[in-house]
């Protein structure tokens, strides 16, 4: 839907549903577990449009020399919202109206409603739709990105995506990343709490704090992937920034569980691994663009899918070590898995991901003989 029809009102209708969910759910909470179900179940359907929308327009909006930093400094937001949310969370269930925590639910929702009738007042699905731009901007952007990919919406190579090694092979590193990610997200006040001892209000600061540190680290690490970009092949890039930010996200995982409880460590090893986490997104959130920009949205979109097995899988893992006993030893083996996932997903990058552009990547299967040499190029 997002490379076929644009991105605009995919991804803004997916935050505005976002946004009524939360403002119904301290309602819907008080009511009825069912009705609390049906909204986590609306939620995840508006989430689950959210990264397809975006590629789809990331790859009508930007020039390819520069798509490492554009995407992540644009996705600087999840890292934004994270730290302010886990911030924010923790002052309002302390201090806030309406009984502390459902305030949290309505202050986050208004906000999101707000910017969700900017944004369909302000984005355009690409330059050739924008009624505003110059005609100076407009051939610029026709130069810069062709005017086949600016306006075309070729039919779908569905057969050439899913069986492309280059594509599985992202989806499986995206999964370990979504894994990781999430399990540091939803789960790290639990480990603040439990482990470090550490009370509502301090825990959102604490566990907002590594989510801070990425925010530099994110678009360093896209302006060094293009910028190596110039002088290494694209494949290479990708696969280095894997090997070098997943290499030390395990290291010190496996560090902080044998770190006791010293809380000032801890959180400054957990923003380390943030940080390179930060920089991995250079890989996870942009090689999609890479292979096929055309068909970006389609590709996040069969990742997303895969990735999301390890959103369900991470809170369960922990839940499951940690449901009698939720101690520094369990703990350990919660970030024992979670470094066996990252290493997991960049073995198989590194083996069989590619950043080349892909020979369907235009919608049309070309001849074999002319098939891109594949992920070790």
């Amino acid at each position: 839907m997002a490379d076929h029809f644009g991105g605009k009102w995919l991804y803004g209708g997916a935050v505005l549903t976002l946004s009524v969910v939360s403002l119904l759910t301290p309602t819907a909470a008080r009511i009825h577990i069912g009705v609390l179900i049906a909204l986590q179940v609306l939620s995840g359907l508006g989430k689950g449009v959210m990264m397809p929308a975006s590629h789809a327009l990331i790859a009508r909006w930007s020039a390819p020399q520069y798509r490492s930093a554009v995407v992540t400094v644009l996705l600087l937001g999840i890292d934004a919202g994270v730290t302010a949310g886990m911030f924010l969370a923790g002052v309002l269930c302390d201090y806030g109206f309406a009984g502390g925590w459902p305030s949290v639910f309505y202050v986050f929702g208004v906000v999101g409603c707000v910017w969700s009738v900017a944004w369909f007042l302000l984005c355009y699905d690409s330059p050739a739709t924008h009624p505003g731009i110059s005609a100076a901007e407009r051939r610029y952007w026709e130069t810069t990105i062709g005017s086949t990919d600016l306006e075309s919406h070729p039919p779908t190579p569905w057969r050439e995506i899913l069986t492309s090694i280059p594509v599985w092979a992202l989806a499986v590193l995206h999964c370990s990343d979504v894994w990781g990610y999430l399990t540091l997200m939803v789960c790290l006040p639990l480990y603040m709490h439990d482990v470090l001892g550490v009370n509502t209000t301090r825990n959102g600061a604490f566990s907002a704090l590594p989510f801070a540190v990425s925010l530099v680290a994110g678009p360093a690490s896209g302006l060094l992937a293009d910028w190596l970009r110039t002088r290494l092949s694209t494949t290479i890039v990708r696969k280095l920034i894997c090997v070098v930010s997943y290499t030390l996200i395990c290291c010190l995982l496996i560090l902080v569980g044998y770190i006791g409880c010293d809380r000032a460590l801890a959180v400054a090893i957990i923003c380390i691994v943030t940080s390179c986490a930060a920089v991995g997104f250079s890989v996870v959130g942009v090689n999609q663009l890479d292979l096929a920009p055309l068909h970006a949205g389609k590709i996040i979109g069969l990742t997303y899918t895969v990735a999301n097995l390890g959103a369900i899988a991470a809170p369960h893992v922990v839940g499951a070590i940690t449901y009698d006993r939720s101690t520094r030893s369990e703990w350990r083996n919660v970030f024992f898995i979670m470094a066996a996932n990252y290493l997991v997903g960049m073995v198989v990058f590194v083996i069989f991901g590619s950043g080349e552009r892909q020979s369907w990547a235009d919608g049309i299967s070309r001849d074999p003989e002319s098939r891109d040499p594949g992920p070790f190029s």
